[in-house]
């Protein structure tokens, strides 16, 4: 309650409205927005802090408290901490566990003093009280959270009582100033009603007594600076009336060198000091002690003093000496930190001069320096404070042993769980190791990590535990290799897919693996990280084909896959015969017993006739059902009875409910790019069905992006790949856009083993030759004039929509006017405009046309492609007038299988397709010739469509020609090819290539 009235008193206290204030509703509104946000602030995972620093408001520094909240990270050390006003310290009492006892009387004390800072969050203590200071002090210190400062890992202790002197300090030119003399070095003064000090070597801190009131000091230590010809004068006064202050020092100069310094040494930890030579937060600050006067090696000082009594004699600086100990130091493999090298150093670092190991130094570099160089420099006249949180304990396991631990966590998933043994309790060390790694780059680096018998990892208690190197690096190098940026679970294990499982299960630095739970996916991961090689099979006796030895292995390594209960996509190139294999496959397993239900094949509707006329000529054996047609629902019965049963994308919602009835054996899709986008209801539709194994055939498991391979696997192994949005982060977006070597590495081994691609040029060397031609077409004057104004009009629509929704929202503009320029070039016939309707050349009909009679006399076989289905109904009646036969296929036509066997039974020279009807499926090794009316941007449909003729069984070379209209978008759209040339290699180890999607940048570029 009285929070919350000193809050509405800040706020404001009317009630209702006013011209500079707040009325009730707003006061509250705000007040519960406050308190919604430090509530979610605070959680089981935070702490309350409390920093101890000076404030230089006033001569003599005031000591101030700044509490602060930290987050504990998942690796178990603590965020970045974020100041708490008194107001959110109040509010964060009211929360949980948070605050303890002392934090509460700590908050009391100090509303109790009034000596907050609301605005800053800034404690103060109480000027006038010091039983309040000594009280406040307790208080923090028993919180176990107060620390010297924000660098500071070990939190303070508390220390002995110290007593202070008064001094004078010599500077340049004689003059003095007062000082205060504290009783030994590294010690920081906390001036307050009840002044305490803190030691920042021990990370102690208690009360400091002066050698007289508080007010004595602070007026003693006011002066400035006293010249040397005031010192006689200010000596006499102090011994008449002030005979208990120290006098000033008589100053005597000597020109024989002084004696040599102390050279002082403190080795700490603290945040990094930034460069690039060293990332290590140990840092070793050195000094040089003249009878007790400290010196910075980088000030600019000539003289040092020795003090005797009250006598002060100046002496020059030993420089030499001072260089011979910084040599001593630099032989151990310690260099000046680069920020403190000029030009760069602003100002020398008060603690000293920073030194750190050297780039070429051993990780452990500072293990070895406590432990073989800090005796010798003792011993040479080095006083060395090692802090408290400068790498600590070194602590032993009970024996080399690493176990591993696996919990599955989803269909292809485990946790991993690391161990070893200290004092006879279990240490989970993959959050250890996890920590040594984050700032390794390559494999070289474990290599310097573990080039030594033992390397240490740091424990989140600030110790470090030797763990054996020869062990540990086989571990390191798989977790750097795999790592990709994972973080660990609450429970400190790794979340890590199949083929990760088997690759730690082989791994020989793992002594001993223990499976939580039991399970089919453990026994495959077992056989997986024992396996040594695909087995060779007897082909089937059933079989009517001759396999190739490439298609042979394809037969082989679905076997395999089904062995080891596994899912795949068979993605040979366009002709070598995924069909025949597929078909060995189910053959064999039928002979064998294995297949225990009906195999669901679902196909584009074109390829329907296909598979089943290659199933009765090469499986006779297998007895086949078609559920295609009006007449379809009266043959799902007969489902129980078939081996294969096939159906086609477009029906898989459609009859989704009665497919899913059925338990099968195995689920094939062919051409299964169909189901490259993941909220397709085709897509989600194959997903949904059940089976004991899932296959891919595809020639292009890639068309556009990464994201359709990610749909094909949550088809064939949902989860191996994560989610959608992981996916993206981790590999799509720095593959695609970034052009990430290692993450695409990366995703190619993990997907290798589910994926089987051979390329024609590798394993069918005795197809004929594959000639492409250019030919380049000039638009006459009439249509190049139309050509012009089209372009023109739709850049001017395009940069107007962009100019009022954006690229992104523009896109349906952007393609409308591709589509119109496009058809421009193909046939003005093709644009629905009036100016386009008086032109009345069409340049590529008539190249065409000149073309195709030539051909055919010289006894040439034709599939000429195009994609728009018009374009195809003007060529028909030109044809017509030259009297050249021809069939044709596009979407509407019902009887493919005529005009099919017609074609390669050579009854007709031409064969005109659409391109979408025709691109897959088909088999026209009659054809030798190949002519693209139009290009497509994406190449690896065009190479789909050629793949018509060109495939096995060819024995006649192939001509493809492409007519292509000059100076046109045309043109354009060449080069787009050759830069979107074929994004599969991301998957299968070619050379890197750009993604075959059309961006943004794309369409506008295509309309320059």
């Amino acid at each position: 309650q009285e929070n919350r009235q000193h809050e509405e008193k800040r706020l404001g206290k009317r009630r209702g409205p006013k011209k500079n204030g707040l009325n009730k509703n707003t006061r509250q509104w705000l007040m519960g927005l406050e308190e919604s946000f430090t509530k979610e602030k605070a959680s089981d995972d935070d702490r309350i802090v409390y920093f101890l620093t000076e404030s230089p408001d006033t001569l003599a520094q005031t000591l101030t408290i700044t509490p602060a909240l930290q987050h504990k990270l998942r690796d178990g050390t603590w965020g970045h901490p974020r100041p708490q006003t008194f107001h959110q310290l109040h509010m964060l009492a009211s929360y949980g566990n948070l605050l303890d006892e002392n934090d509460r009387v700590v908050l009391n004390l100090a509303s109790l003093s009034g000596s907050t800072n609301s605005r800053t969050g800034a404690i103060w203590t109480p000027p006038d009280d010091p039983s309040i200071v000594d009280l406040f002090m307790q208080r923090i210190l028993a919180t176990e959270r107060a620390f010297a400062d924000e660098e500071a890992r070990i939190p303070l202790t508390l220390g002995e009582t110290l007593t202070a002197k008064l001094d004078w300090e010599l500077l340049d030119e004689g003059h003095q100033k007062p000082s205060l003399s504290l009783p030994r070095t590294g010690l920081r003064i906390l001036s307050s009603a009840s002044p305490w000090y803190v030691d920042v070597i021990s990370s102690e801190t208690g009360p400091l007594l002066y050698p007289a009131s508080n007010e004595i000091v602070k007026r003693f230590l006011s002066l400035d600076v006293m010249e040397e010809r005031e010192a006689e004068l200010i000596r006499d006064h102090l011994k008449k009336n002030n005979p208990k202050l120290p006098t000033p020092y008589r100053i005597t100069h000597r020109k024989s060198a002084a004696q040599k310094p102390t050279p002082r040494l403190i080795l700490k930890r603290i945040a990094s000091l930034g460069g690039e030579l060293n990332t290590s937060e140990s840092v070793a600050f050195l000094t040089y002690d003249y009878d007790g006067l400290e010196i910075h090696p980088q000030d600019g000082i000539e003289t040092v003093q020795k003090r005797q009594k009250n006598e002060a004699i100046v002496k020059p600086r030993p420089k030499g000496a001072e260089k011979n100990f910084l040599k001593k130091l630099q032989e151990t493999g310690l260099i000046q930190h680069p920020l403190t090298v000029e030009p760069f150093a602003k100002a020398p670092d008060p603690r000293g001069l920073a030194l750190v190991p050297s780039t070429e130094a051993s990780p452990w570099f500072w293990i070895d320096f406590v432990q073989d160089f800090v005796p010798d420099l003792k011993k040479d006249g080095f006083d060395i404070h090692v802090s408290s949180d400068f790498e600590s304990e070194i602590i032993e396991p009970d024996s080399e042993d690493i176990d591993a631990a696996f919990t599955q966590s989803g269909d292809w998933w485990f946790s991993l769980d690391l161990g070893i043994s200290i004092d006879g309790e279990r240490i989970q060390l993959l959050p250890i190791l996890v920590a040594m790694i984050r700032n390794l780059r390559s494999l070289d680096d474990v290599e310097r990590l573990t080039s030594v018998n033992k390397c240490y990892a740091p424990l989140p208690d600030g110790r470090k535990i030797a763990l054996p190197a020869n062990r540990i690096q086989t571990i390191l190098k798989t977790l750097v290799e795999l790592f990709e940026n994972k973080a660990l679970d609450k429970d400190g294990a790794l979340h890590v897919s199949m083929d990760l499982a088997a690759a730690f299960l082989k791994l020989e630095g793992i002594t001993r693996k223990r499976w939580l739970g039991d399970g089919q996916l453990k026994k495959l991961v077992e056989k997986l990280s024992t396996f040594e090689g695909i087995k060779k099979r007897a082909l089937p006796k059933g079989l009517k084909a001759k396999l190739r030895p490439y298609q042979v292995d394809g037969y082989n390594w679905l076997h395999f896959l089904g062995e080891y209960g596994l899912s795949g996509i068979l993605a040979d190139d366009m002709g070598l015969g995924k069909t025949v294999q597929a078909l060995a496959y189910l053959c064999s397993l039928k002979e064998k017993g294995k297949l225990d239900g009906p195999c669901l094949i679902v196909m584009p509707t074109s390829l329907v006739a296909n598979w089943q006329s290659e199933a009765e000529r090469f499986t006779p054996s297998l007895k086949t059902l078609t559920l295609h047609g009006k007449d379809r629902a009266k043959r799902f019965r007969d489902i129980p009875k078939a081996d294969l049963v096939f159906t086609t994308f477009p029906l898989l919602p459609r009859d989704n409910a009665k497919l899913k009835e059925h338990n099968w054996s195995i689920i094939i899709l062919d051409e299964a790019q169909a189901i490259k986008n993941p909220s397709a209801k085709m897509t989600q539709a194959a997903c949904s069905l059940e089976g004991k194994q899932r296959l891919c055939l595809t020639g292009t498991p890639v068309e556009n992006h990464l994201g359709e391979a990610w749909s094909l696997f949550t088809f064939l192994m949902p989860g191996l790949l994560g989610d959608h949005k992981k996916f993206g982060r981790v590999y799509r977006t720095p593959i695609e856009k970034g052009g990430d070597e290692d993450r695409k590495d990366l995703l190619a081994r993990r997907l290798r083993p589910f994926i089987l691609r051979r390329l024609k040029s590798e394993v069918a060397k005795e197809l004929p030759p594959k000639t492409e031609i250019i030919r380049q077409v000039t638009l006459a004057d009439d249509q190049r004039d139309l050509y012009e104004v089209v372009r023109h009009v739709m850049n001017e629509r395009v940069r107007e929509e962009i100019e009022a929704k954006g690229v992104g929202r523009s896109q349906i503009v952007i393609l409308d006017a591709l589509l119109k320029l496009r058809q421009t070039c193909c046939d003005p016939r093709l644009v629905k405009l009036a100016a386009a309707r008086k032109v009345k050349n069409s340049a590529k009909l008539e190249e065409l046309m000149e073309m195709l009679p030539t051909l055919i006399e010289d006894g040439r076989r034709i599939l000429l492609f195009s994609q728009f289905t018009s374009m195809l109904d003007l060529i028909k009646p030109e044809l017509a007038k030259l009297d050249i036969p021809f069939v044709e296929l596009r979407g509407s036509t019902k009887d493919r299988k005529t005009p099919i066997t017609r074609f390669q039974k050579e009854e007709v020279p031409l064969f005109l397709i659409s391109l979408k009807a025709g691109g897959t499926g088909l088999n026209l090794t009659a054809a030798d010739t190949v002519i693209h009316y139009d290009p497509w941007w994406n190449p690896s449909v065009e190479n789909q469509a050629t793949d018509r003729a060109h495939r096995i069984g060819q024995d006649k070379p192939v001509f493809v020609y492409k007519l292509i209209a000059q100076s046109t978008v045309e043109e354009r759209i060449l080069e787009l090819q050759s830069k979107k040339a074929g994004f599969a290699s991301a998957l299968f180890g070619d050379k890197p290539a750009a993604a075959a999607s059309l961006s943004s940048e794309d369409l506008q570029w295509l309309m320059e």
